[in-house]
């Protein structure tokens, strides 16, 4: 299956932001990509680092909700997925979510993820935060989200193992190439491919990229523009055979413990560990 990582500008005006993001599916597309991922924030401008979008801590929802449906037709009409990051609306006084909407590849909103672990700066005026997990497949492979600062909490990543992803799409508005090395290392450790979405402004500092279930990098975009990147998620690709084939089953039997439980022995030297 091949997936797209759209490295678009993202600005505090959801028009220019619209018509990035409308044009990457264009490309991607193009490129026979089944499933574009987005950047945190890449619709409507993320709120920590772009305030100037709210007005009075309110937001202009018209041309939010007019750029997101433009979106959703075009995902519609080019027959591709598309995971896109913005902040949605709630009702009254109650602060947006930071999310992901998952569009499929018939327009259609079939989920969205809430970021569930917020910053300081988020949930002390931003955001409000999510409770859900978020899943969903595509052509047999399974897909989760997570955001931003949920790079470290390993509680989240181990959750998405569980559920059975494959690969993890990871957006972000930051600029700390920290959070790459510690994505490759979730990947890794738990053998499932990782998205790594960032505004193309931030790019400079680490750029868009896949991740492969080695926790090596399989494609990164340009650090110096905005750019589209398209990747096979291929199971039979002889590199990722230790990865999917051998690591990934053999952790789940180790942690089980049978296999170990099995093997113990009732020896005084093994009971005495105060002993040379």
């Amino acid at each position: 299956m091949r997936i797209a990582i759209a490295q678009t500008t993202v600005t505090v005006d959801p028009v220019a932001n619209g018509a990035a993001i409308r044009a990457a599916l264009r490309r991607a597309a193009g490129d026979g990509a089944r499933l574009v991922q987005f950047a945190e924030g890449a619709l409507t401008g993320y709120a920590g680092a772009d305030k100037p979008h709210y007005r009075g801590w309110r937001i202009d929802w018209a041309p939010v909700d007019d750029e997101l449906a433009a979106t959703m037709a075009l995902a519609g009409d080019l027959g591709v997925w598309a995971v896109i990051g913005g902040n949605h609306r709630l009702t009254g006084d109650h602060l947006p979510h930071n999310s992901l909407w998952v569009i499929n590849d018939k327009g259609e909103m079939i989920d969205r993820y809430d970021k569930r672990l917020l910053s300081h700066a988020e949930i002390s005026g931003l955001y409000t935060p999510g409770e859900h997990v978020c899943t969903f497949e595509v052509d047999g492979f399974r897909f989760g989200c997570l955001l931003c600062i949920e790079v470290n909490f390993p509680e989240l990543w181990r959750q998405q193992h569980d559920l059975g992803v494959d690969c993890v799409l990871f957006s972000t508005y930051s600029e700390d190439p920290i959070f790459e090395i510690i994505a490759r290392g979730h990947a890794a450790a738990h053998n499932y491919w990782v998205g790594v979405a960032v505004p193309a402004q931030c790019a400079p500092a680490g750029s868009s990229a896949l991740i492969g279930p080695h926790g090596y990098l399989l494609r990164r975009a340009d650090p110096d523009r905005p750019d589209v990147i398209c990747v096979d998620l291929d199971r039979t690709d002889p590199d990722l055979d230790s990865a999917l084939n051998k690591a990934r089953p053999w952790r789940a039997t180790a942690r089980s413990g049978d296999v170990y439980a099995a093997r113990r022995v009732t020896d005084a030297r093994s009971l005495d560990r105060t002993r040379p």
